[in-house]
């Protein structure tokens, strides 16, 4: 999976401080993503299917309680943990 398919995430530089660089999906927010919140909807998508969403620190808890409480939350971990462990499994 290439990290700039996610949700709130546009295809550019790694640069934080790049306007292309992906960015907390909670609704208005344009604050730099730090947090990868995997999820997946056991009514719509197979177990081991995992949708994503990104947060910056302040969104993660309320990103991640919104899943929790509707028990789709599955992981959460740093943006550079998730892009580490994705590029291995890619190469």
């Amino acid at each position: 999976m290439d990290l700039f398919d996610l949700p709130g995430a546009s295809s550019g530089p790694d640069s934080p401080d790049s306007p292309d660089s992906p960015v907390c999906s909670a609704k208005g927010c344009r604050a730099p993503a730090v947090w990868v919140l995997a999820w997946n909807n056991p009514k719509l998508h197979t177990p081991e299917r995992r949708k994503t969403w990104l947060a910056c620190d302040e969104h993660r808890e309320h990103l991640s309680s919104f899943l929790g409480v509707r028990g789709f939350l599955k992981d959460v971990v740093t943006l550079a943990a998730w892009e580490r462990d994705n590029s291995a499994a890619d190469g």
